[in-house]
């Protein structure tokens, strides 16, 4: 790596003020997990990073209330992993984690990293996206709420701009909602997918009122299945529909191919667990805790 300077501010605002917008050289860094390797693989060559890990705790915490969790940015995902307020309130997040890449890197990633990101290889960004998550964006005038289905523009590209910082991640209460993501990988089960679906879902038994789609990793970016949605929603569940769904989702999607499969091995992925997240999802215990199954 070439030598770089590292800022470490104390305060968010301060870190915000020395993001130039104009100068593609300065970048902030929050775990690095993948900012380092990017650096010593020559693809991103900074002058000046940002370090993120000095500013205000509560951008590193975890709060839980009636409406919903209340996640810093800055927190790491092996304590959003361990949480109990993300067990009891999420518990679709806690199973995510347990094979989101490695402990090591779960020990220093941050989810305001991952999703600033823009890896359409990500476990979490689907799951918040089903979940219907928003994310709170600080910037030099003030603050802004963005959906995280809306935060994703491309290939490793968000809305940010790039003097803004994201400082939260809200995750509405999900009431008697049953909810499930599912990853295909290729590898060992803590590496990249070559496909991840993540379902949320309100019924009743095999009943489907709403549900939520969400695809990514074949995808050029995480992507919500509307057309999917609107196969299941308001119907009962059966092979029939399901496989309608899949069919949807396909439809829907702009497919990637890269080391993990080609375009057409993505598309069959895509029928088959666009059904098997479904299943699952009805089949797990409500995201309140409240029920058994």
């Amino acid at each position: 790596m070439i030598p770089f300077d590292l800022a470490e501010p104390t305060s968010l605002s301060e870190a915000i003020k020395l993001l130039n917008p104009d100068d593609p050289t300065v970048r902030p860094i929050a775990g690095g997990t993948a900012l380092m390797l990017m650096m010593k693989a020559g693809v991103f060559n900074p002058e000046k990073l940002v370090s993120l890990r000095k500013i205000e705790k509560k951008y590193s915490s975890i709060a839980a209330a009636a409406d919903g969790l209340r996640i810093g940015a800055m927190t790491t995902l092996n304590t959003i992993e361990r949480s109990d307020d993300v067990r009891k309130h999420a518990p679709i997040i806690t199973r995510t984690m347990v094979t989101l890449s490695n402990v090591r890197v779960r020990n220093v990633a941050t989810v305001g990293g991952a999703l600033a990101h823009g890896d359409p290889h990500m476990d979490l960004p689907p799951v918040l996206m089903a979940l219907g998550a928003v994310a709170t964006v600080m910037g030099p005038t003030g603050e802004r709420k963005v959906p995280i289905e809306e935060l994703f523009a491309g290939y490793y590209e968000t809305v940010l701009e790039k003097n803004e910082l994201i400082s939260e991640v809200f995750v509405p209460t999900q009431g008697t909602k049953k909810g499930a993501y599912m990853k295909v990988t290729t590898g060992s089960a803590d590496d990249w997918p070559a496909l991840g679906v993540a379902a949320v879902i309100d019924g009743d038994g095999k009943a489907i009122k709403s549900a939520r789609l969400v695809a990514s990793a074949a995808t050029d970016k995480a992507t919500r299945l509307k057309a999917a949605e609107a196969v299941i929603n308001g119907k009962t569940v059966d092979d029939k529909l399901l496989a309608q769904a899949g069919e949807a989702a396909v439809g829907e999607c702009e497919f990637i191919a890269d080391v993990r499969g080609s375009v057409p091995y993505k598309r069959e992925l895509m029928r088959v667990y666009v059904r098997r997240a479904v299943r699952q999802a009805l089949q797990e215990p409500r995201l309140d805790g409240s029920g058994a199954h």
